[in-house]
Order: C-alpha cells, then sequence, then structure tokens
C-alpha cells in the first residue's frame, strides 16, 4: 500500500512538472529492470513511448529556457500535465477495484495540477526579471526534481513518499503565495 500511494503521489507530482522526464524516467528505469511496472503501465517502457517521450522532453528543455515563450508552453500543457498525472497514477494502481483507480485518478491530476500550477506561475513571476539565469536555473531544477522523485519514488518509495509530500508541499504554498500577490495587484490597478 504504500508502494502504491509513493508511486500516485511521485509520478503525479512529477508528471505537473515534467511529463515527457516522467514518462521517459520511468519508462527507462522499467526497460533496464529497475523497477517492475504493473502491466497497465508497461507501455511506457516500449520502444515508440520512450522514443515520443525523449523527444518531446528535448523539445520542453528548449522551450523552457526561452523566456515569455516558456509560459505559452505552460499554458498549452495546463491541460496536458494534469491528465498525465491522472494516467499515470490510474495505471500505477494496477488492477485494483475501479473505485480506487477513478479515486487514485483524481488524486493524480489534482498533485499534479497543483505542482504544474506552481511551476507555471513562477515562471511567469521570473519572467519579469530582465536576465535569462534564473528562467535556466528553474527549468534545470524543474527536470532535477521530476527524475530524483521519479527515482526515489521507485526505488525507495518511503523516502520518495517524503520527498514528493516536501515539494507539493511547497508548490501548494507557492500558488497560495503568489495568487495572493495577484490579488493584491488587481486590487491596487481597479
Amino acid at each position: 500500500m504504500t508502494n502504491m500511494l509513493s508511486a500516485v503521489l511521485g509520478l503525479s507530482l512529477s508528471a505537473g512538472l515534467n511529463t515527457y522526464a516522467t514518462v521517459f524516467a520511468l519508462g527507462l528505469l522499467d526497460r533496464l529492470g529497475v523497477v517492475h511496472l504493473p502491466s497497465t503501465l508497461h507501455v511506457v517502457s516500449t520502444t515508440p513511448v520512450l522514443v515520443a517521450a525523449a523527444f518531446l522532453y528535448l523539445v520542453e528543455f528548449v522551450a523552457d529556457k526561452i523566456p515569455w515563450f516558456d509560459s505559452i508552453w505552460d499554458g498549452i500543457h495546463t491541460l496536458i500535465r494534469p491528465a498525465a498525472g491522472a494516467l499515470l497514477a490510474y495505471g500505477v494502481v494496477g488492477n485494483v477495484d475501479p473505485q480506487w483507480q477513478v479515486i487514485a485518478a483524481l488524486a493524480g491530476g489534482s498533485i499534479a495540477l497543483t505542482a504544474h500550477t506552481a511551476k507555471a506561475s513562477t515562471r511567469a513571476a521570473v519572467n519579469v526579471t530582465p536576465e535569462p539565469f534564473s528562467n535556466w536555473l528553474l527549468s534545470v531544477m524543474e527536470d532535477a526534481v521530476a527524475f530524483v522523485v521519479v527515482w526515489l519514488t521507485v526505488t525507495h518509495p518511503i523516502i520518495g513518499m517524503a520527498a514528493a509530500l516536501s515539494v507539493l508541499f511547497l508548490a501548494a504554498l507557492i500558488v497560495w503565495k503568489l495568487s495572493r500577490f495577484a490579488r493584491r495587484v488587481f486590487r491596487k490597478a481597479s
């Protein structure tokens, strides 16, 4: 049960930060035999999925380094990342009672949306700075967190769950703080 909860939490959170890195890392870990995914997720370790995830990860890696374009990219991914988090969570619980699959999908989508919202809003805030280095640093950090959380989740579930919960708490805090800031700015403007 702990492994499943850790996987739902960690994979959903990682998908909210970088879906393609998450799918690629998960598929590669399964392909290399580091982890044995449930049959419902074996598709991520197939060659076509690994190639597509690697290609899309490289596209996102470049897109994330271009100020303002990264915000457009994040806007498009507002639909993709939560859906991917929900699908990964649904798949990771395997063949359990369908009600638990739906609950996992709902939780996974919500977790991915929280991580995505924190990422997108932080990036939008950083885009107003004149230098590009903070944007690049954030991008590399997000990718690293996605890869590390996937690895920890599948190899050390308890540590992975703790790491994912910590990042999720930080993401929720960022969303809350930036939403309060945005409300103050809009109140002053009106």
